[in-house]
């Protein structure tokens, strides 16, 4: 009877112990409160903005590698590594280093092709829409890594002949249709009385590719006025200005 009775409190003074210390336990394994219901409303957003940054960083660390390296030589690791991001995360967002490139292209130059062959403002002139071109390339292009890229396609285009052909398509082929576009405005107009002129818009834009070539070659040894030289290419075409 002594036994049962001095088992008996120990076992009663167990068991609030025990499911003290399992309460313990528990309290320590269980898993932290689910935030609120508003802040997760927001987490798509909040994704599609950090992804949105990565893709912006791999395409900078895509421009600053191409630019050091050239297109051949410039490996996936490297531009991850500059960026910031595993490998992994390019594929997320691009296929290859070709699709990395065309996106480049596509952000840096397409949307520039648009106001480089912009068409007359209301009232003015064939000739000061193509100054406009002219001032808009030399300090847009001429004067930015943009140029750099432009001279990558030249040099490896050869090599690479599909980034030559996508230049072509989203870049080339916008830019020479709407300078024809100009070109016949100014036959019509009587500003332009060389009519052979509109099958060959490459006459017009030449002297901007030779500028562009000028600098990443021989700038250091003979600095050249591109604006200036672009205005002279222009008075050729159109007869020089009269002085005021």
């Amino acid at each position: 009877m002594s036994g049962s009775r001095t088992a008996s409190p120990a076992s009663n003074a167990s068991k609030p112990a025990g499911r003290r210390r399992g309460e313990k336990v528990a309290a320590a394994k269980s898993p932290k409160p689910i935030l609120p219901s508003a802040p997760l409303s927001k987490s798509p957003s909040n994704r599609a903005e950090r992804a949105a940054d990565r893709r912006q960083a791999i395409i900078e660390a895509a421009l600053d590698e191409f630019i050091a390296r050239g297109y051949a030589a410039t490996r996936l690791d490297d531009v991850a590594q500059r960026a910031g991001v595993a490998k992994g995360t390019i594929y997320l967002h691009f296929k290859d280093k070709q699709a990395l490139f065309e996106e480049l292209v596509r952000t840096a130059l397409v949307p520039l092709i648009g106001r480089l062959a912009a068409p007359p403002t209301a009232g003015g002139s064939v000739r000061a829409a193509l100054e406009n071109f002219a001032e808009t390339f030399v300090r847009e292009v001429v004067a930015t890594r943009r140029g750099a890229i432009v001279r990558l396609i030249v040099a490896e285009g050869p090599r690479f002949p599909d980034i030559a052909d996508f230049y072509y398509r989203e870049v080339v082929s916008r830019g020479m249709a709407g300078m024809r576009k100009l070109i016949e405005l100014g036959i019509v107009r009587g500003e332009i009385r060389q009519k052979g002129l509109k099958d060959f818009p490459q006459i017009i834009v030449a002297p901007a590719m030779v500028a562009l070539l000028w600098q990443g070659l021989f700038s250091r040894h003979a600095p050249l006025d591109a604006a200036a030289m672009l205005r002279v290419h222009l008075d050729i075409i159109f007869g020089e200005r009269r002085a005021a």
